[in-house]
């Protein structure tokens, strides 16, 4: 029976219900496989409710989204001042990781957006005695600001990112990424250093998109709207996921409700603070839903006419895999977000909304152009937890075989 660390890391929740999805591929591939899980707190409530076993020393991971949210300002989140901030958090996480692989036979360690696993690889500050299967979803950060300080900051921390080639290189160890080569920018991860595409393409395996759902599960919207309780009229639906950023957006959303009434007299509109933004905190006219943490949010993104979100690498995906209208306005200096956006303009979906132009009044223009029109983009592949499972079972299977 093979034994798997799940290192659930990153900002907010986007990465758990992926990360469930890998383990169920995992188990159905290998049903005698435990995994043992880390992760911090939004992530860490989520994979207990699903069922997951955390382990015992877990409480001592911390959690990303704490650092992201004492780094964020208003409709903003600068990835640097975050780093910053996670620095000392990041080194005990890693110190923790350590010890639970001197300590424990594991076959293999997964690690998704588990950055500092990496950054401690590559200084020699900890050892990783089984394969490490690392799994990213975006390459290289950027300067968000005109700061040299931030612009040497990232030139930095880009030169470390070069380096896990390194770790990638040997035939023990793999980085998985979500996505495709096209999602990668086609630029410098920095000064003398090679192309963020050319050295995802040598040093990475790219396993498509991962959904934490079945699309047949929610084929029929119309049944998925009877189980949800929705009725006949449009559904706009509007998430900002698991960190405390972006009650600015949930804000708006709630006061362009009365501009679009007249013309949708059942309009149904229902704000998603997620697990971190208080609902006492969202202000909203009279008729506005205001809920909390959602689980299965997936079945509601399938089910409603429109959605308006954050930038967030998961719910674009997810709806643009549904093919449901939305609108994202990103983060303003969360440089990931800015890929993100990227993928979405590539596969054709979605519309973007800057943190500028973010007013009720843009918001009711968007929804009414957007509500009842049907996706015109493509549909995208999403088998990418089953690949990346193959993928963990490989490295299993060479350690095995290796030791044999």
């Amino acid at each position: 029976m093979s034994r798997i660390l799940f290192i659930s890391g990153s900002i907010g929740l986007g990465h758990a219900g992926r990360d469930l999805a890998i383990a169920r591929a995992l188990r159905a591939r290998s049903p005698g496989v435990e995994i043992t899980w880390l992760a911090g707190e939004p992530a860490r409530s989520v994979l207990r409710d699903a069922g997951e076993a955390m382990h015992p020393r877990g409480d001592r991971y911390a959690s990303d989204s704490d650092p992201a949210d004492a780094a964020a300002t208003l409709g903003g989140l600068n990835l640097f001042r975050y780093l910053m901030r996670a620095r000392g958090q990041w080194a005990a996480n890693a110190r923790l990781v350590g010890e639970l692989v001197r300590d424990e036979r594991f076959d293999a360690v997964v690690a998704d957006e588990a950055y500092e696993v990496v950054v401690a690889l590559v200084r020699h500050q900890i050892a990783m005695p089984m394969p490490l299967v690392m799994i990213y979803d975006f390459l290289g950060l950027d300067a968000t600001t005109a700061s040299p300080f931030e612009r040497l900051g990232v030139e930095f921390w880009n030169r470390v990112w070069a380096q896990d080639r390194k770790i990638f290189t040997g035939g023990k160890d793999v980085a998985l990424f979500v996505g495709e080569p096209e999602d990668v920018p086609d630029r410098p991860l920095g000064l003398g250093l090679p192309s963020r595409r050319a050295h995802a393409v040598a040093h990475y395996r790219f396993v498509g998109y991962v959904l934490p759902f079945d699309l047949e599960e929610v084929a029929d919207r119309a049944r998925v709207r009877a189980e949800l309780g929705y009725g006949a009229g449009p559904l706009v639906l509007a998430s900002v996921g698991g960190t405390a950023a972006g009650g600015d957006l949930l804000q708006a959303c709630g006061r362009a409700f009365p501009l679009l009434t007249p013309r949708y007299p059942a309009l149904r509109m229902k704000l998603v603070c997620g697990p971190r933004i208080p609902r006492a905190s969202i202000a909203v006219p009279m008729g506005v839903e205001v809920v909390g943490y959602v689980p299965a949010l997936y079945r509601h993104l399938a089910a409603c006419d429109m959605a308006v979100v954050q930038g967030g690498g998961t719910t674009t995906l997810e709806l643009t895999a549904l093919r449901r209208p939305f609108v994202y306005v990103p983060l303003e200096g969360q440089c990931e977000q800015e890929l993100v956006a990227g993928r979405v303009a590539r596969h054709g979906a979605g519309i973007r909304l800057s943190r500028r132009d973010l007013t009720p009044e843009r918001l009711a223009e968007l929804i009414v152009a957007s509500v009842g029109k049907e996706a015109t983009w493509p549909a995208i592949r999403a088998d990418g937890a089953n690949v990346a499972a193959g993928a963990i079972a490989e490295a299993i299977a060479r350690r095995a075989a290796t030791a044999a």
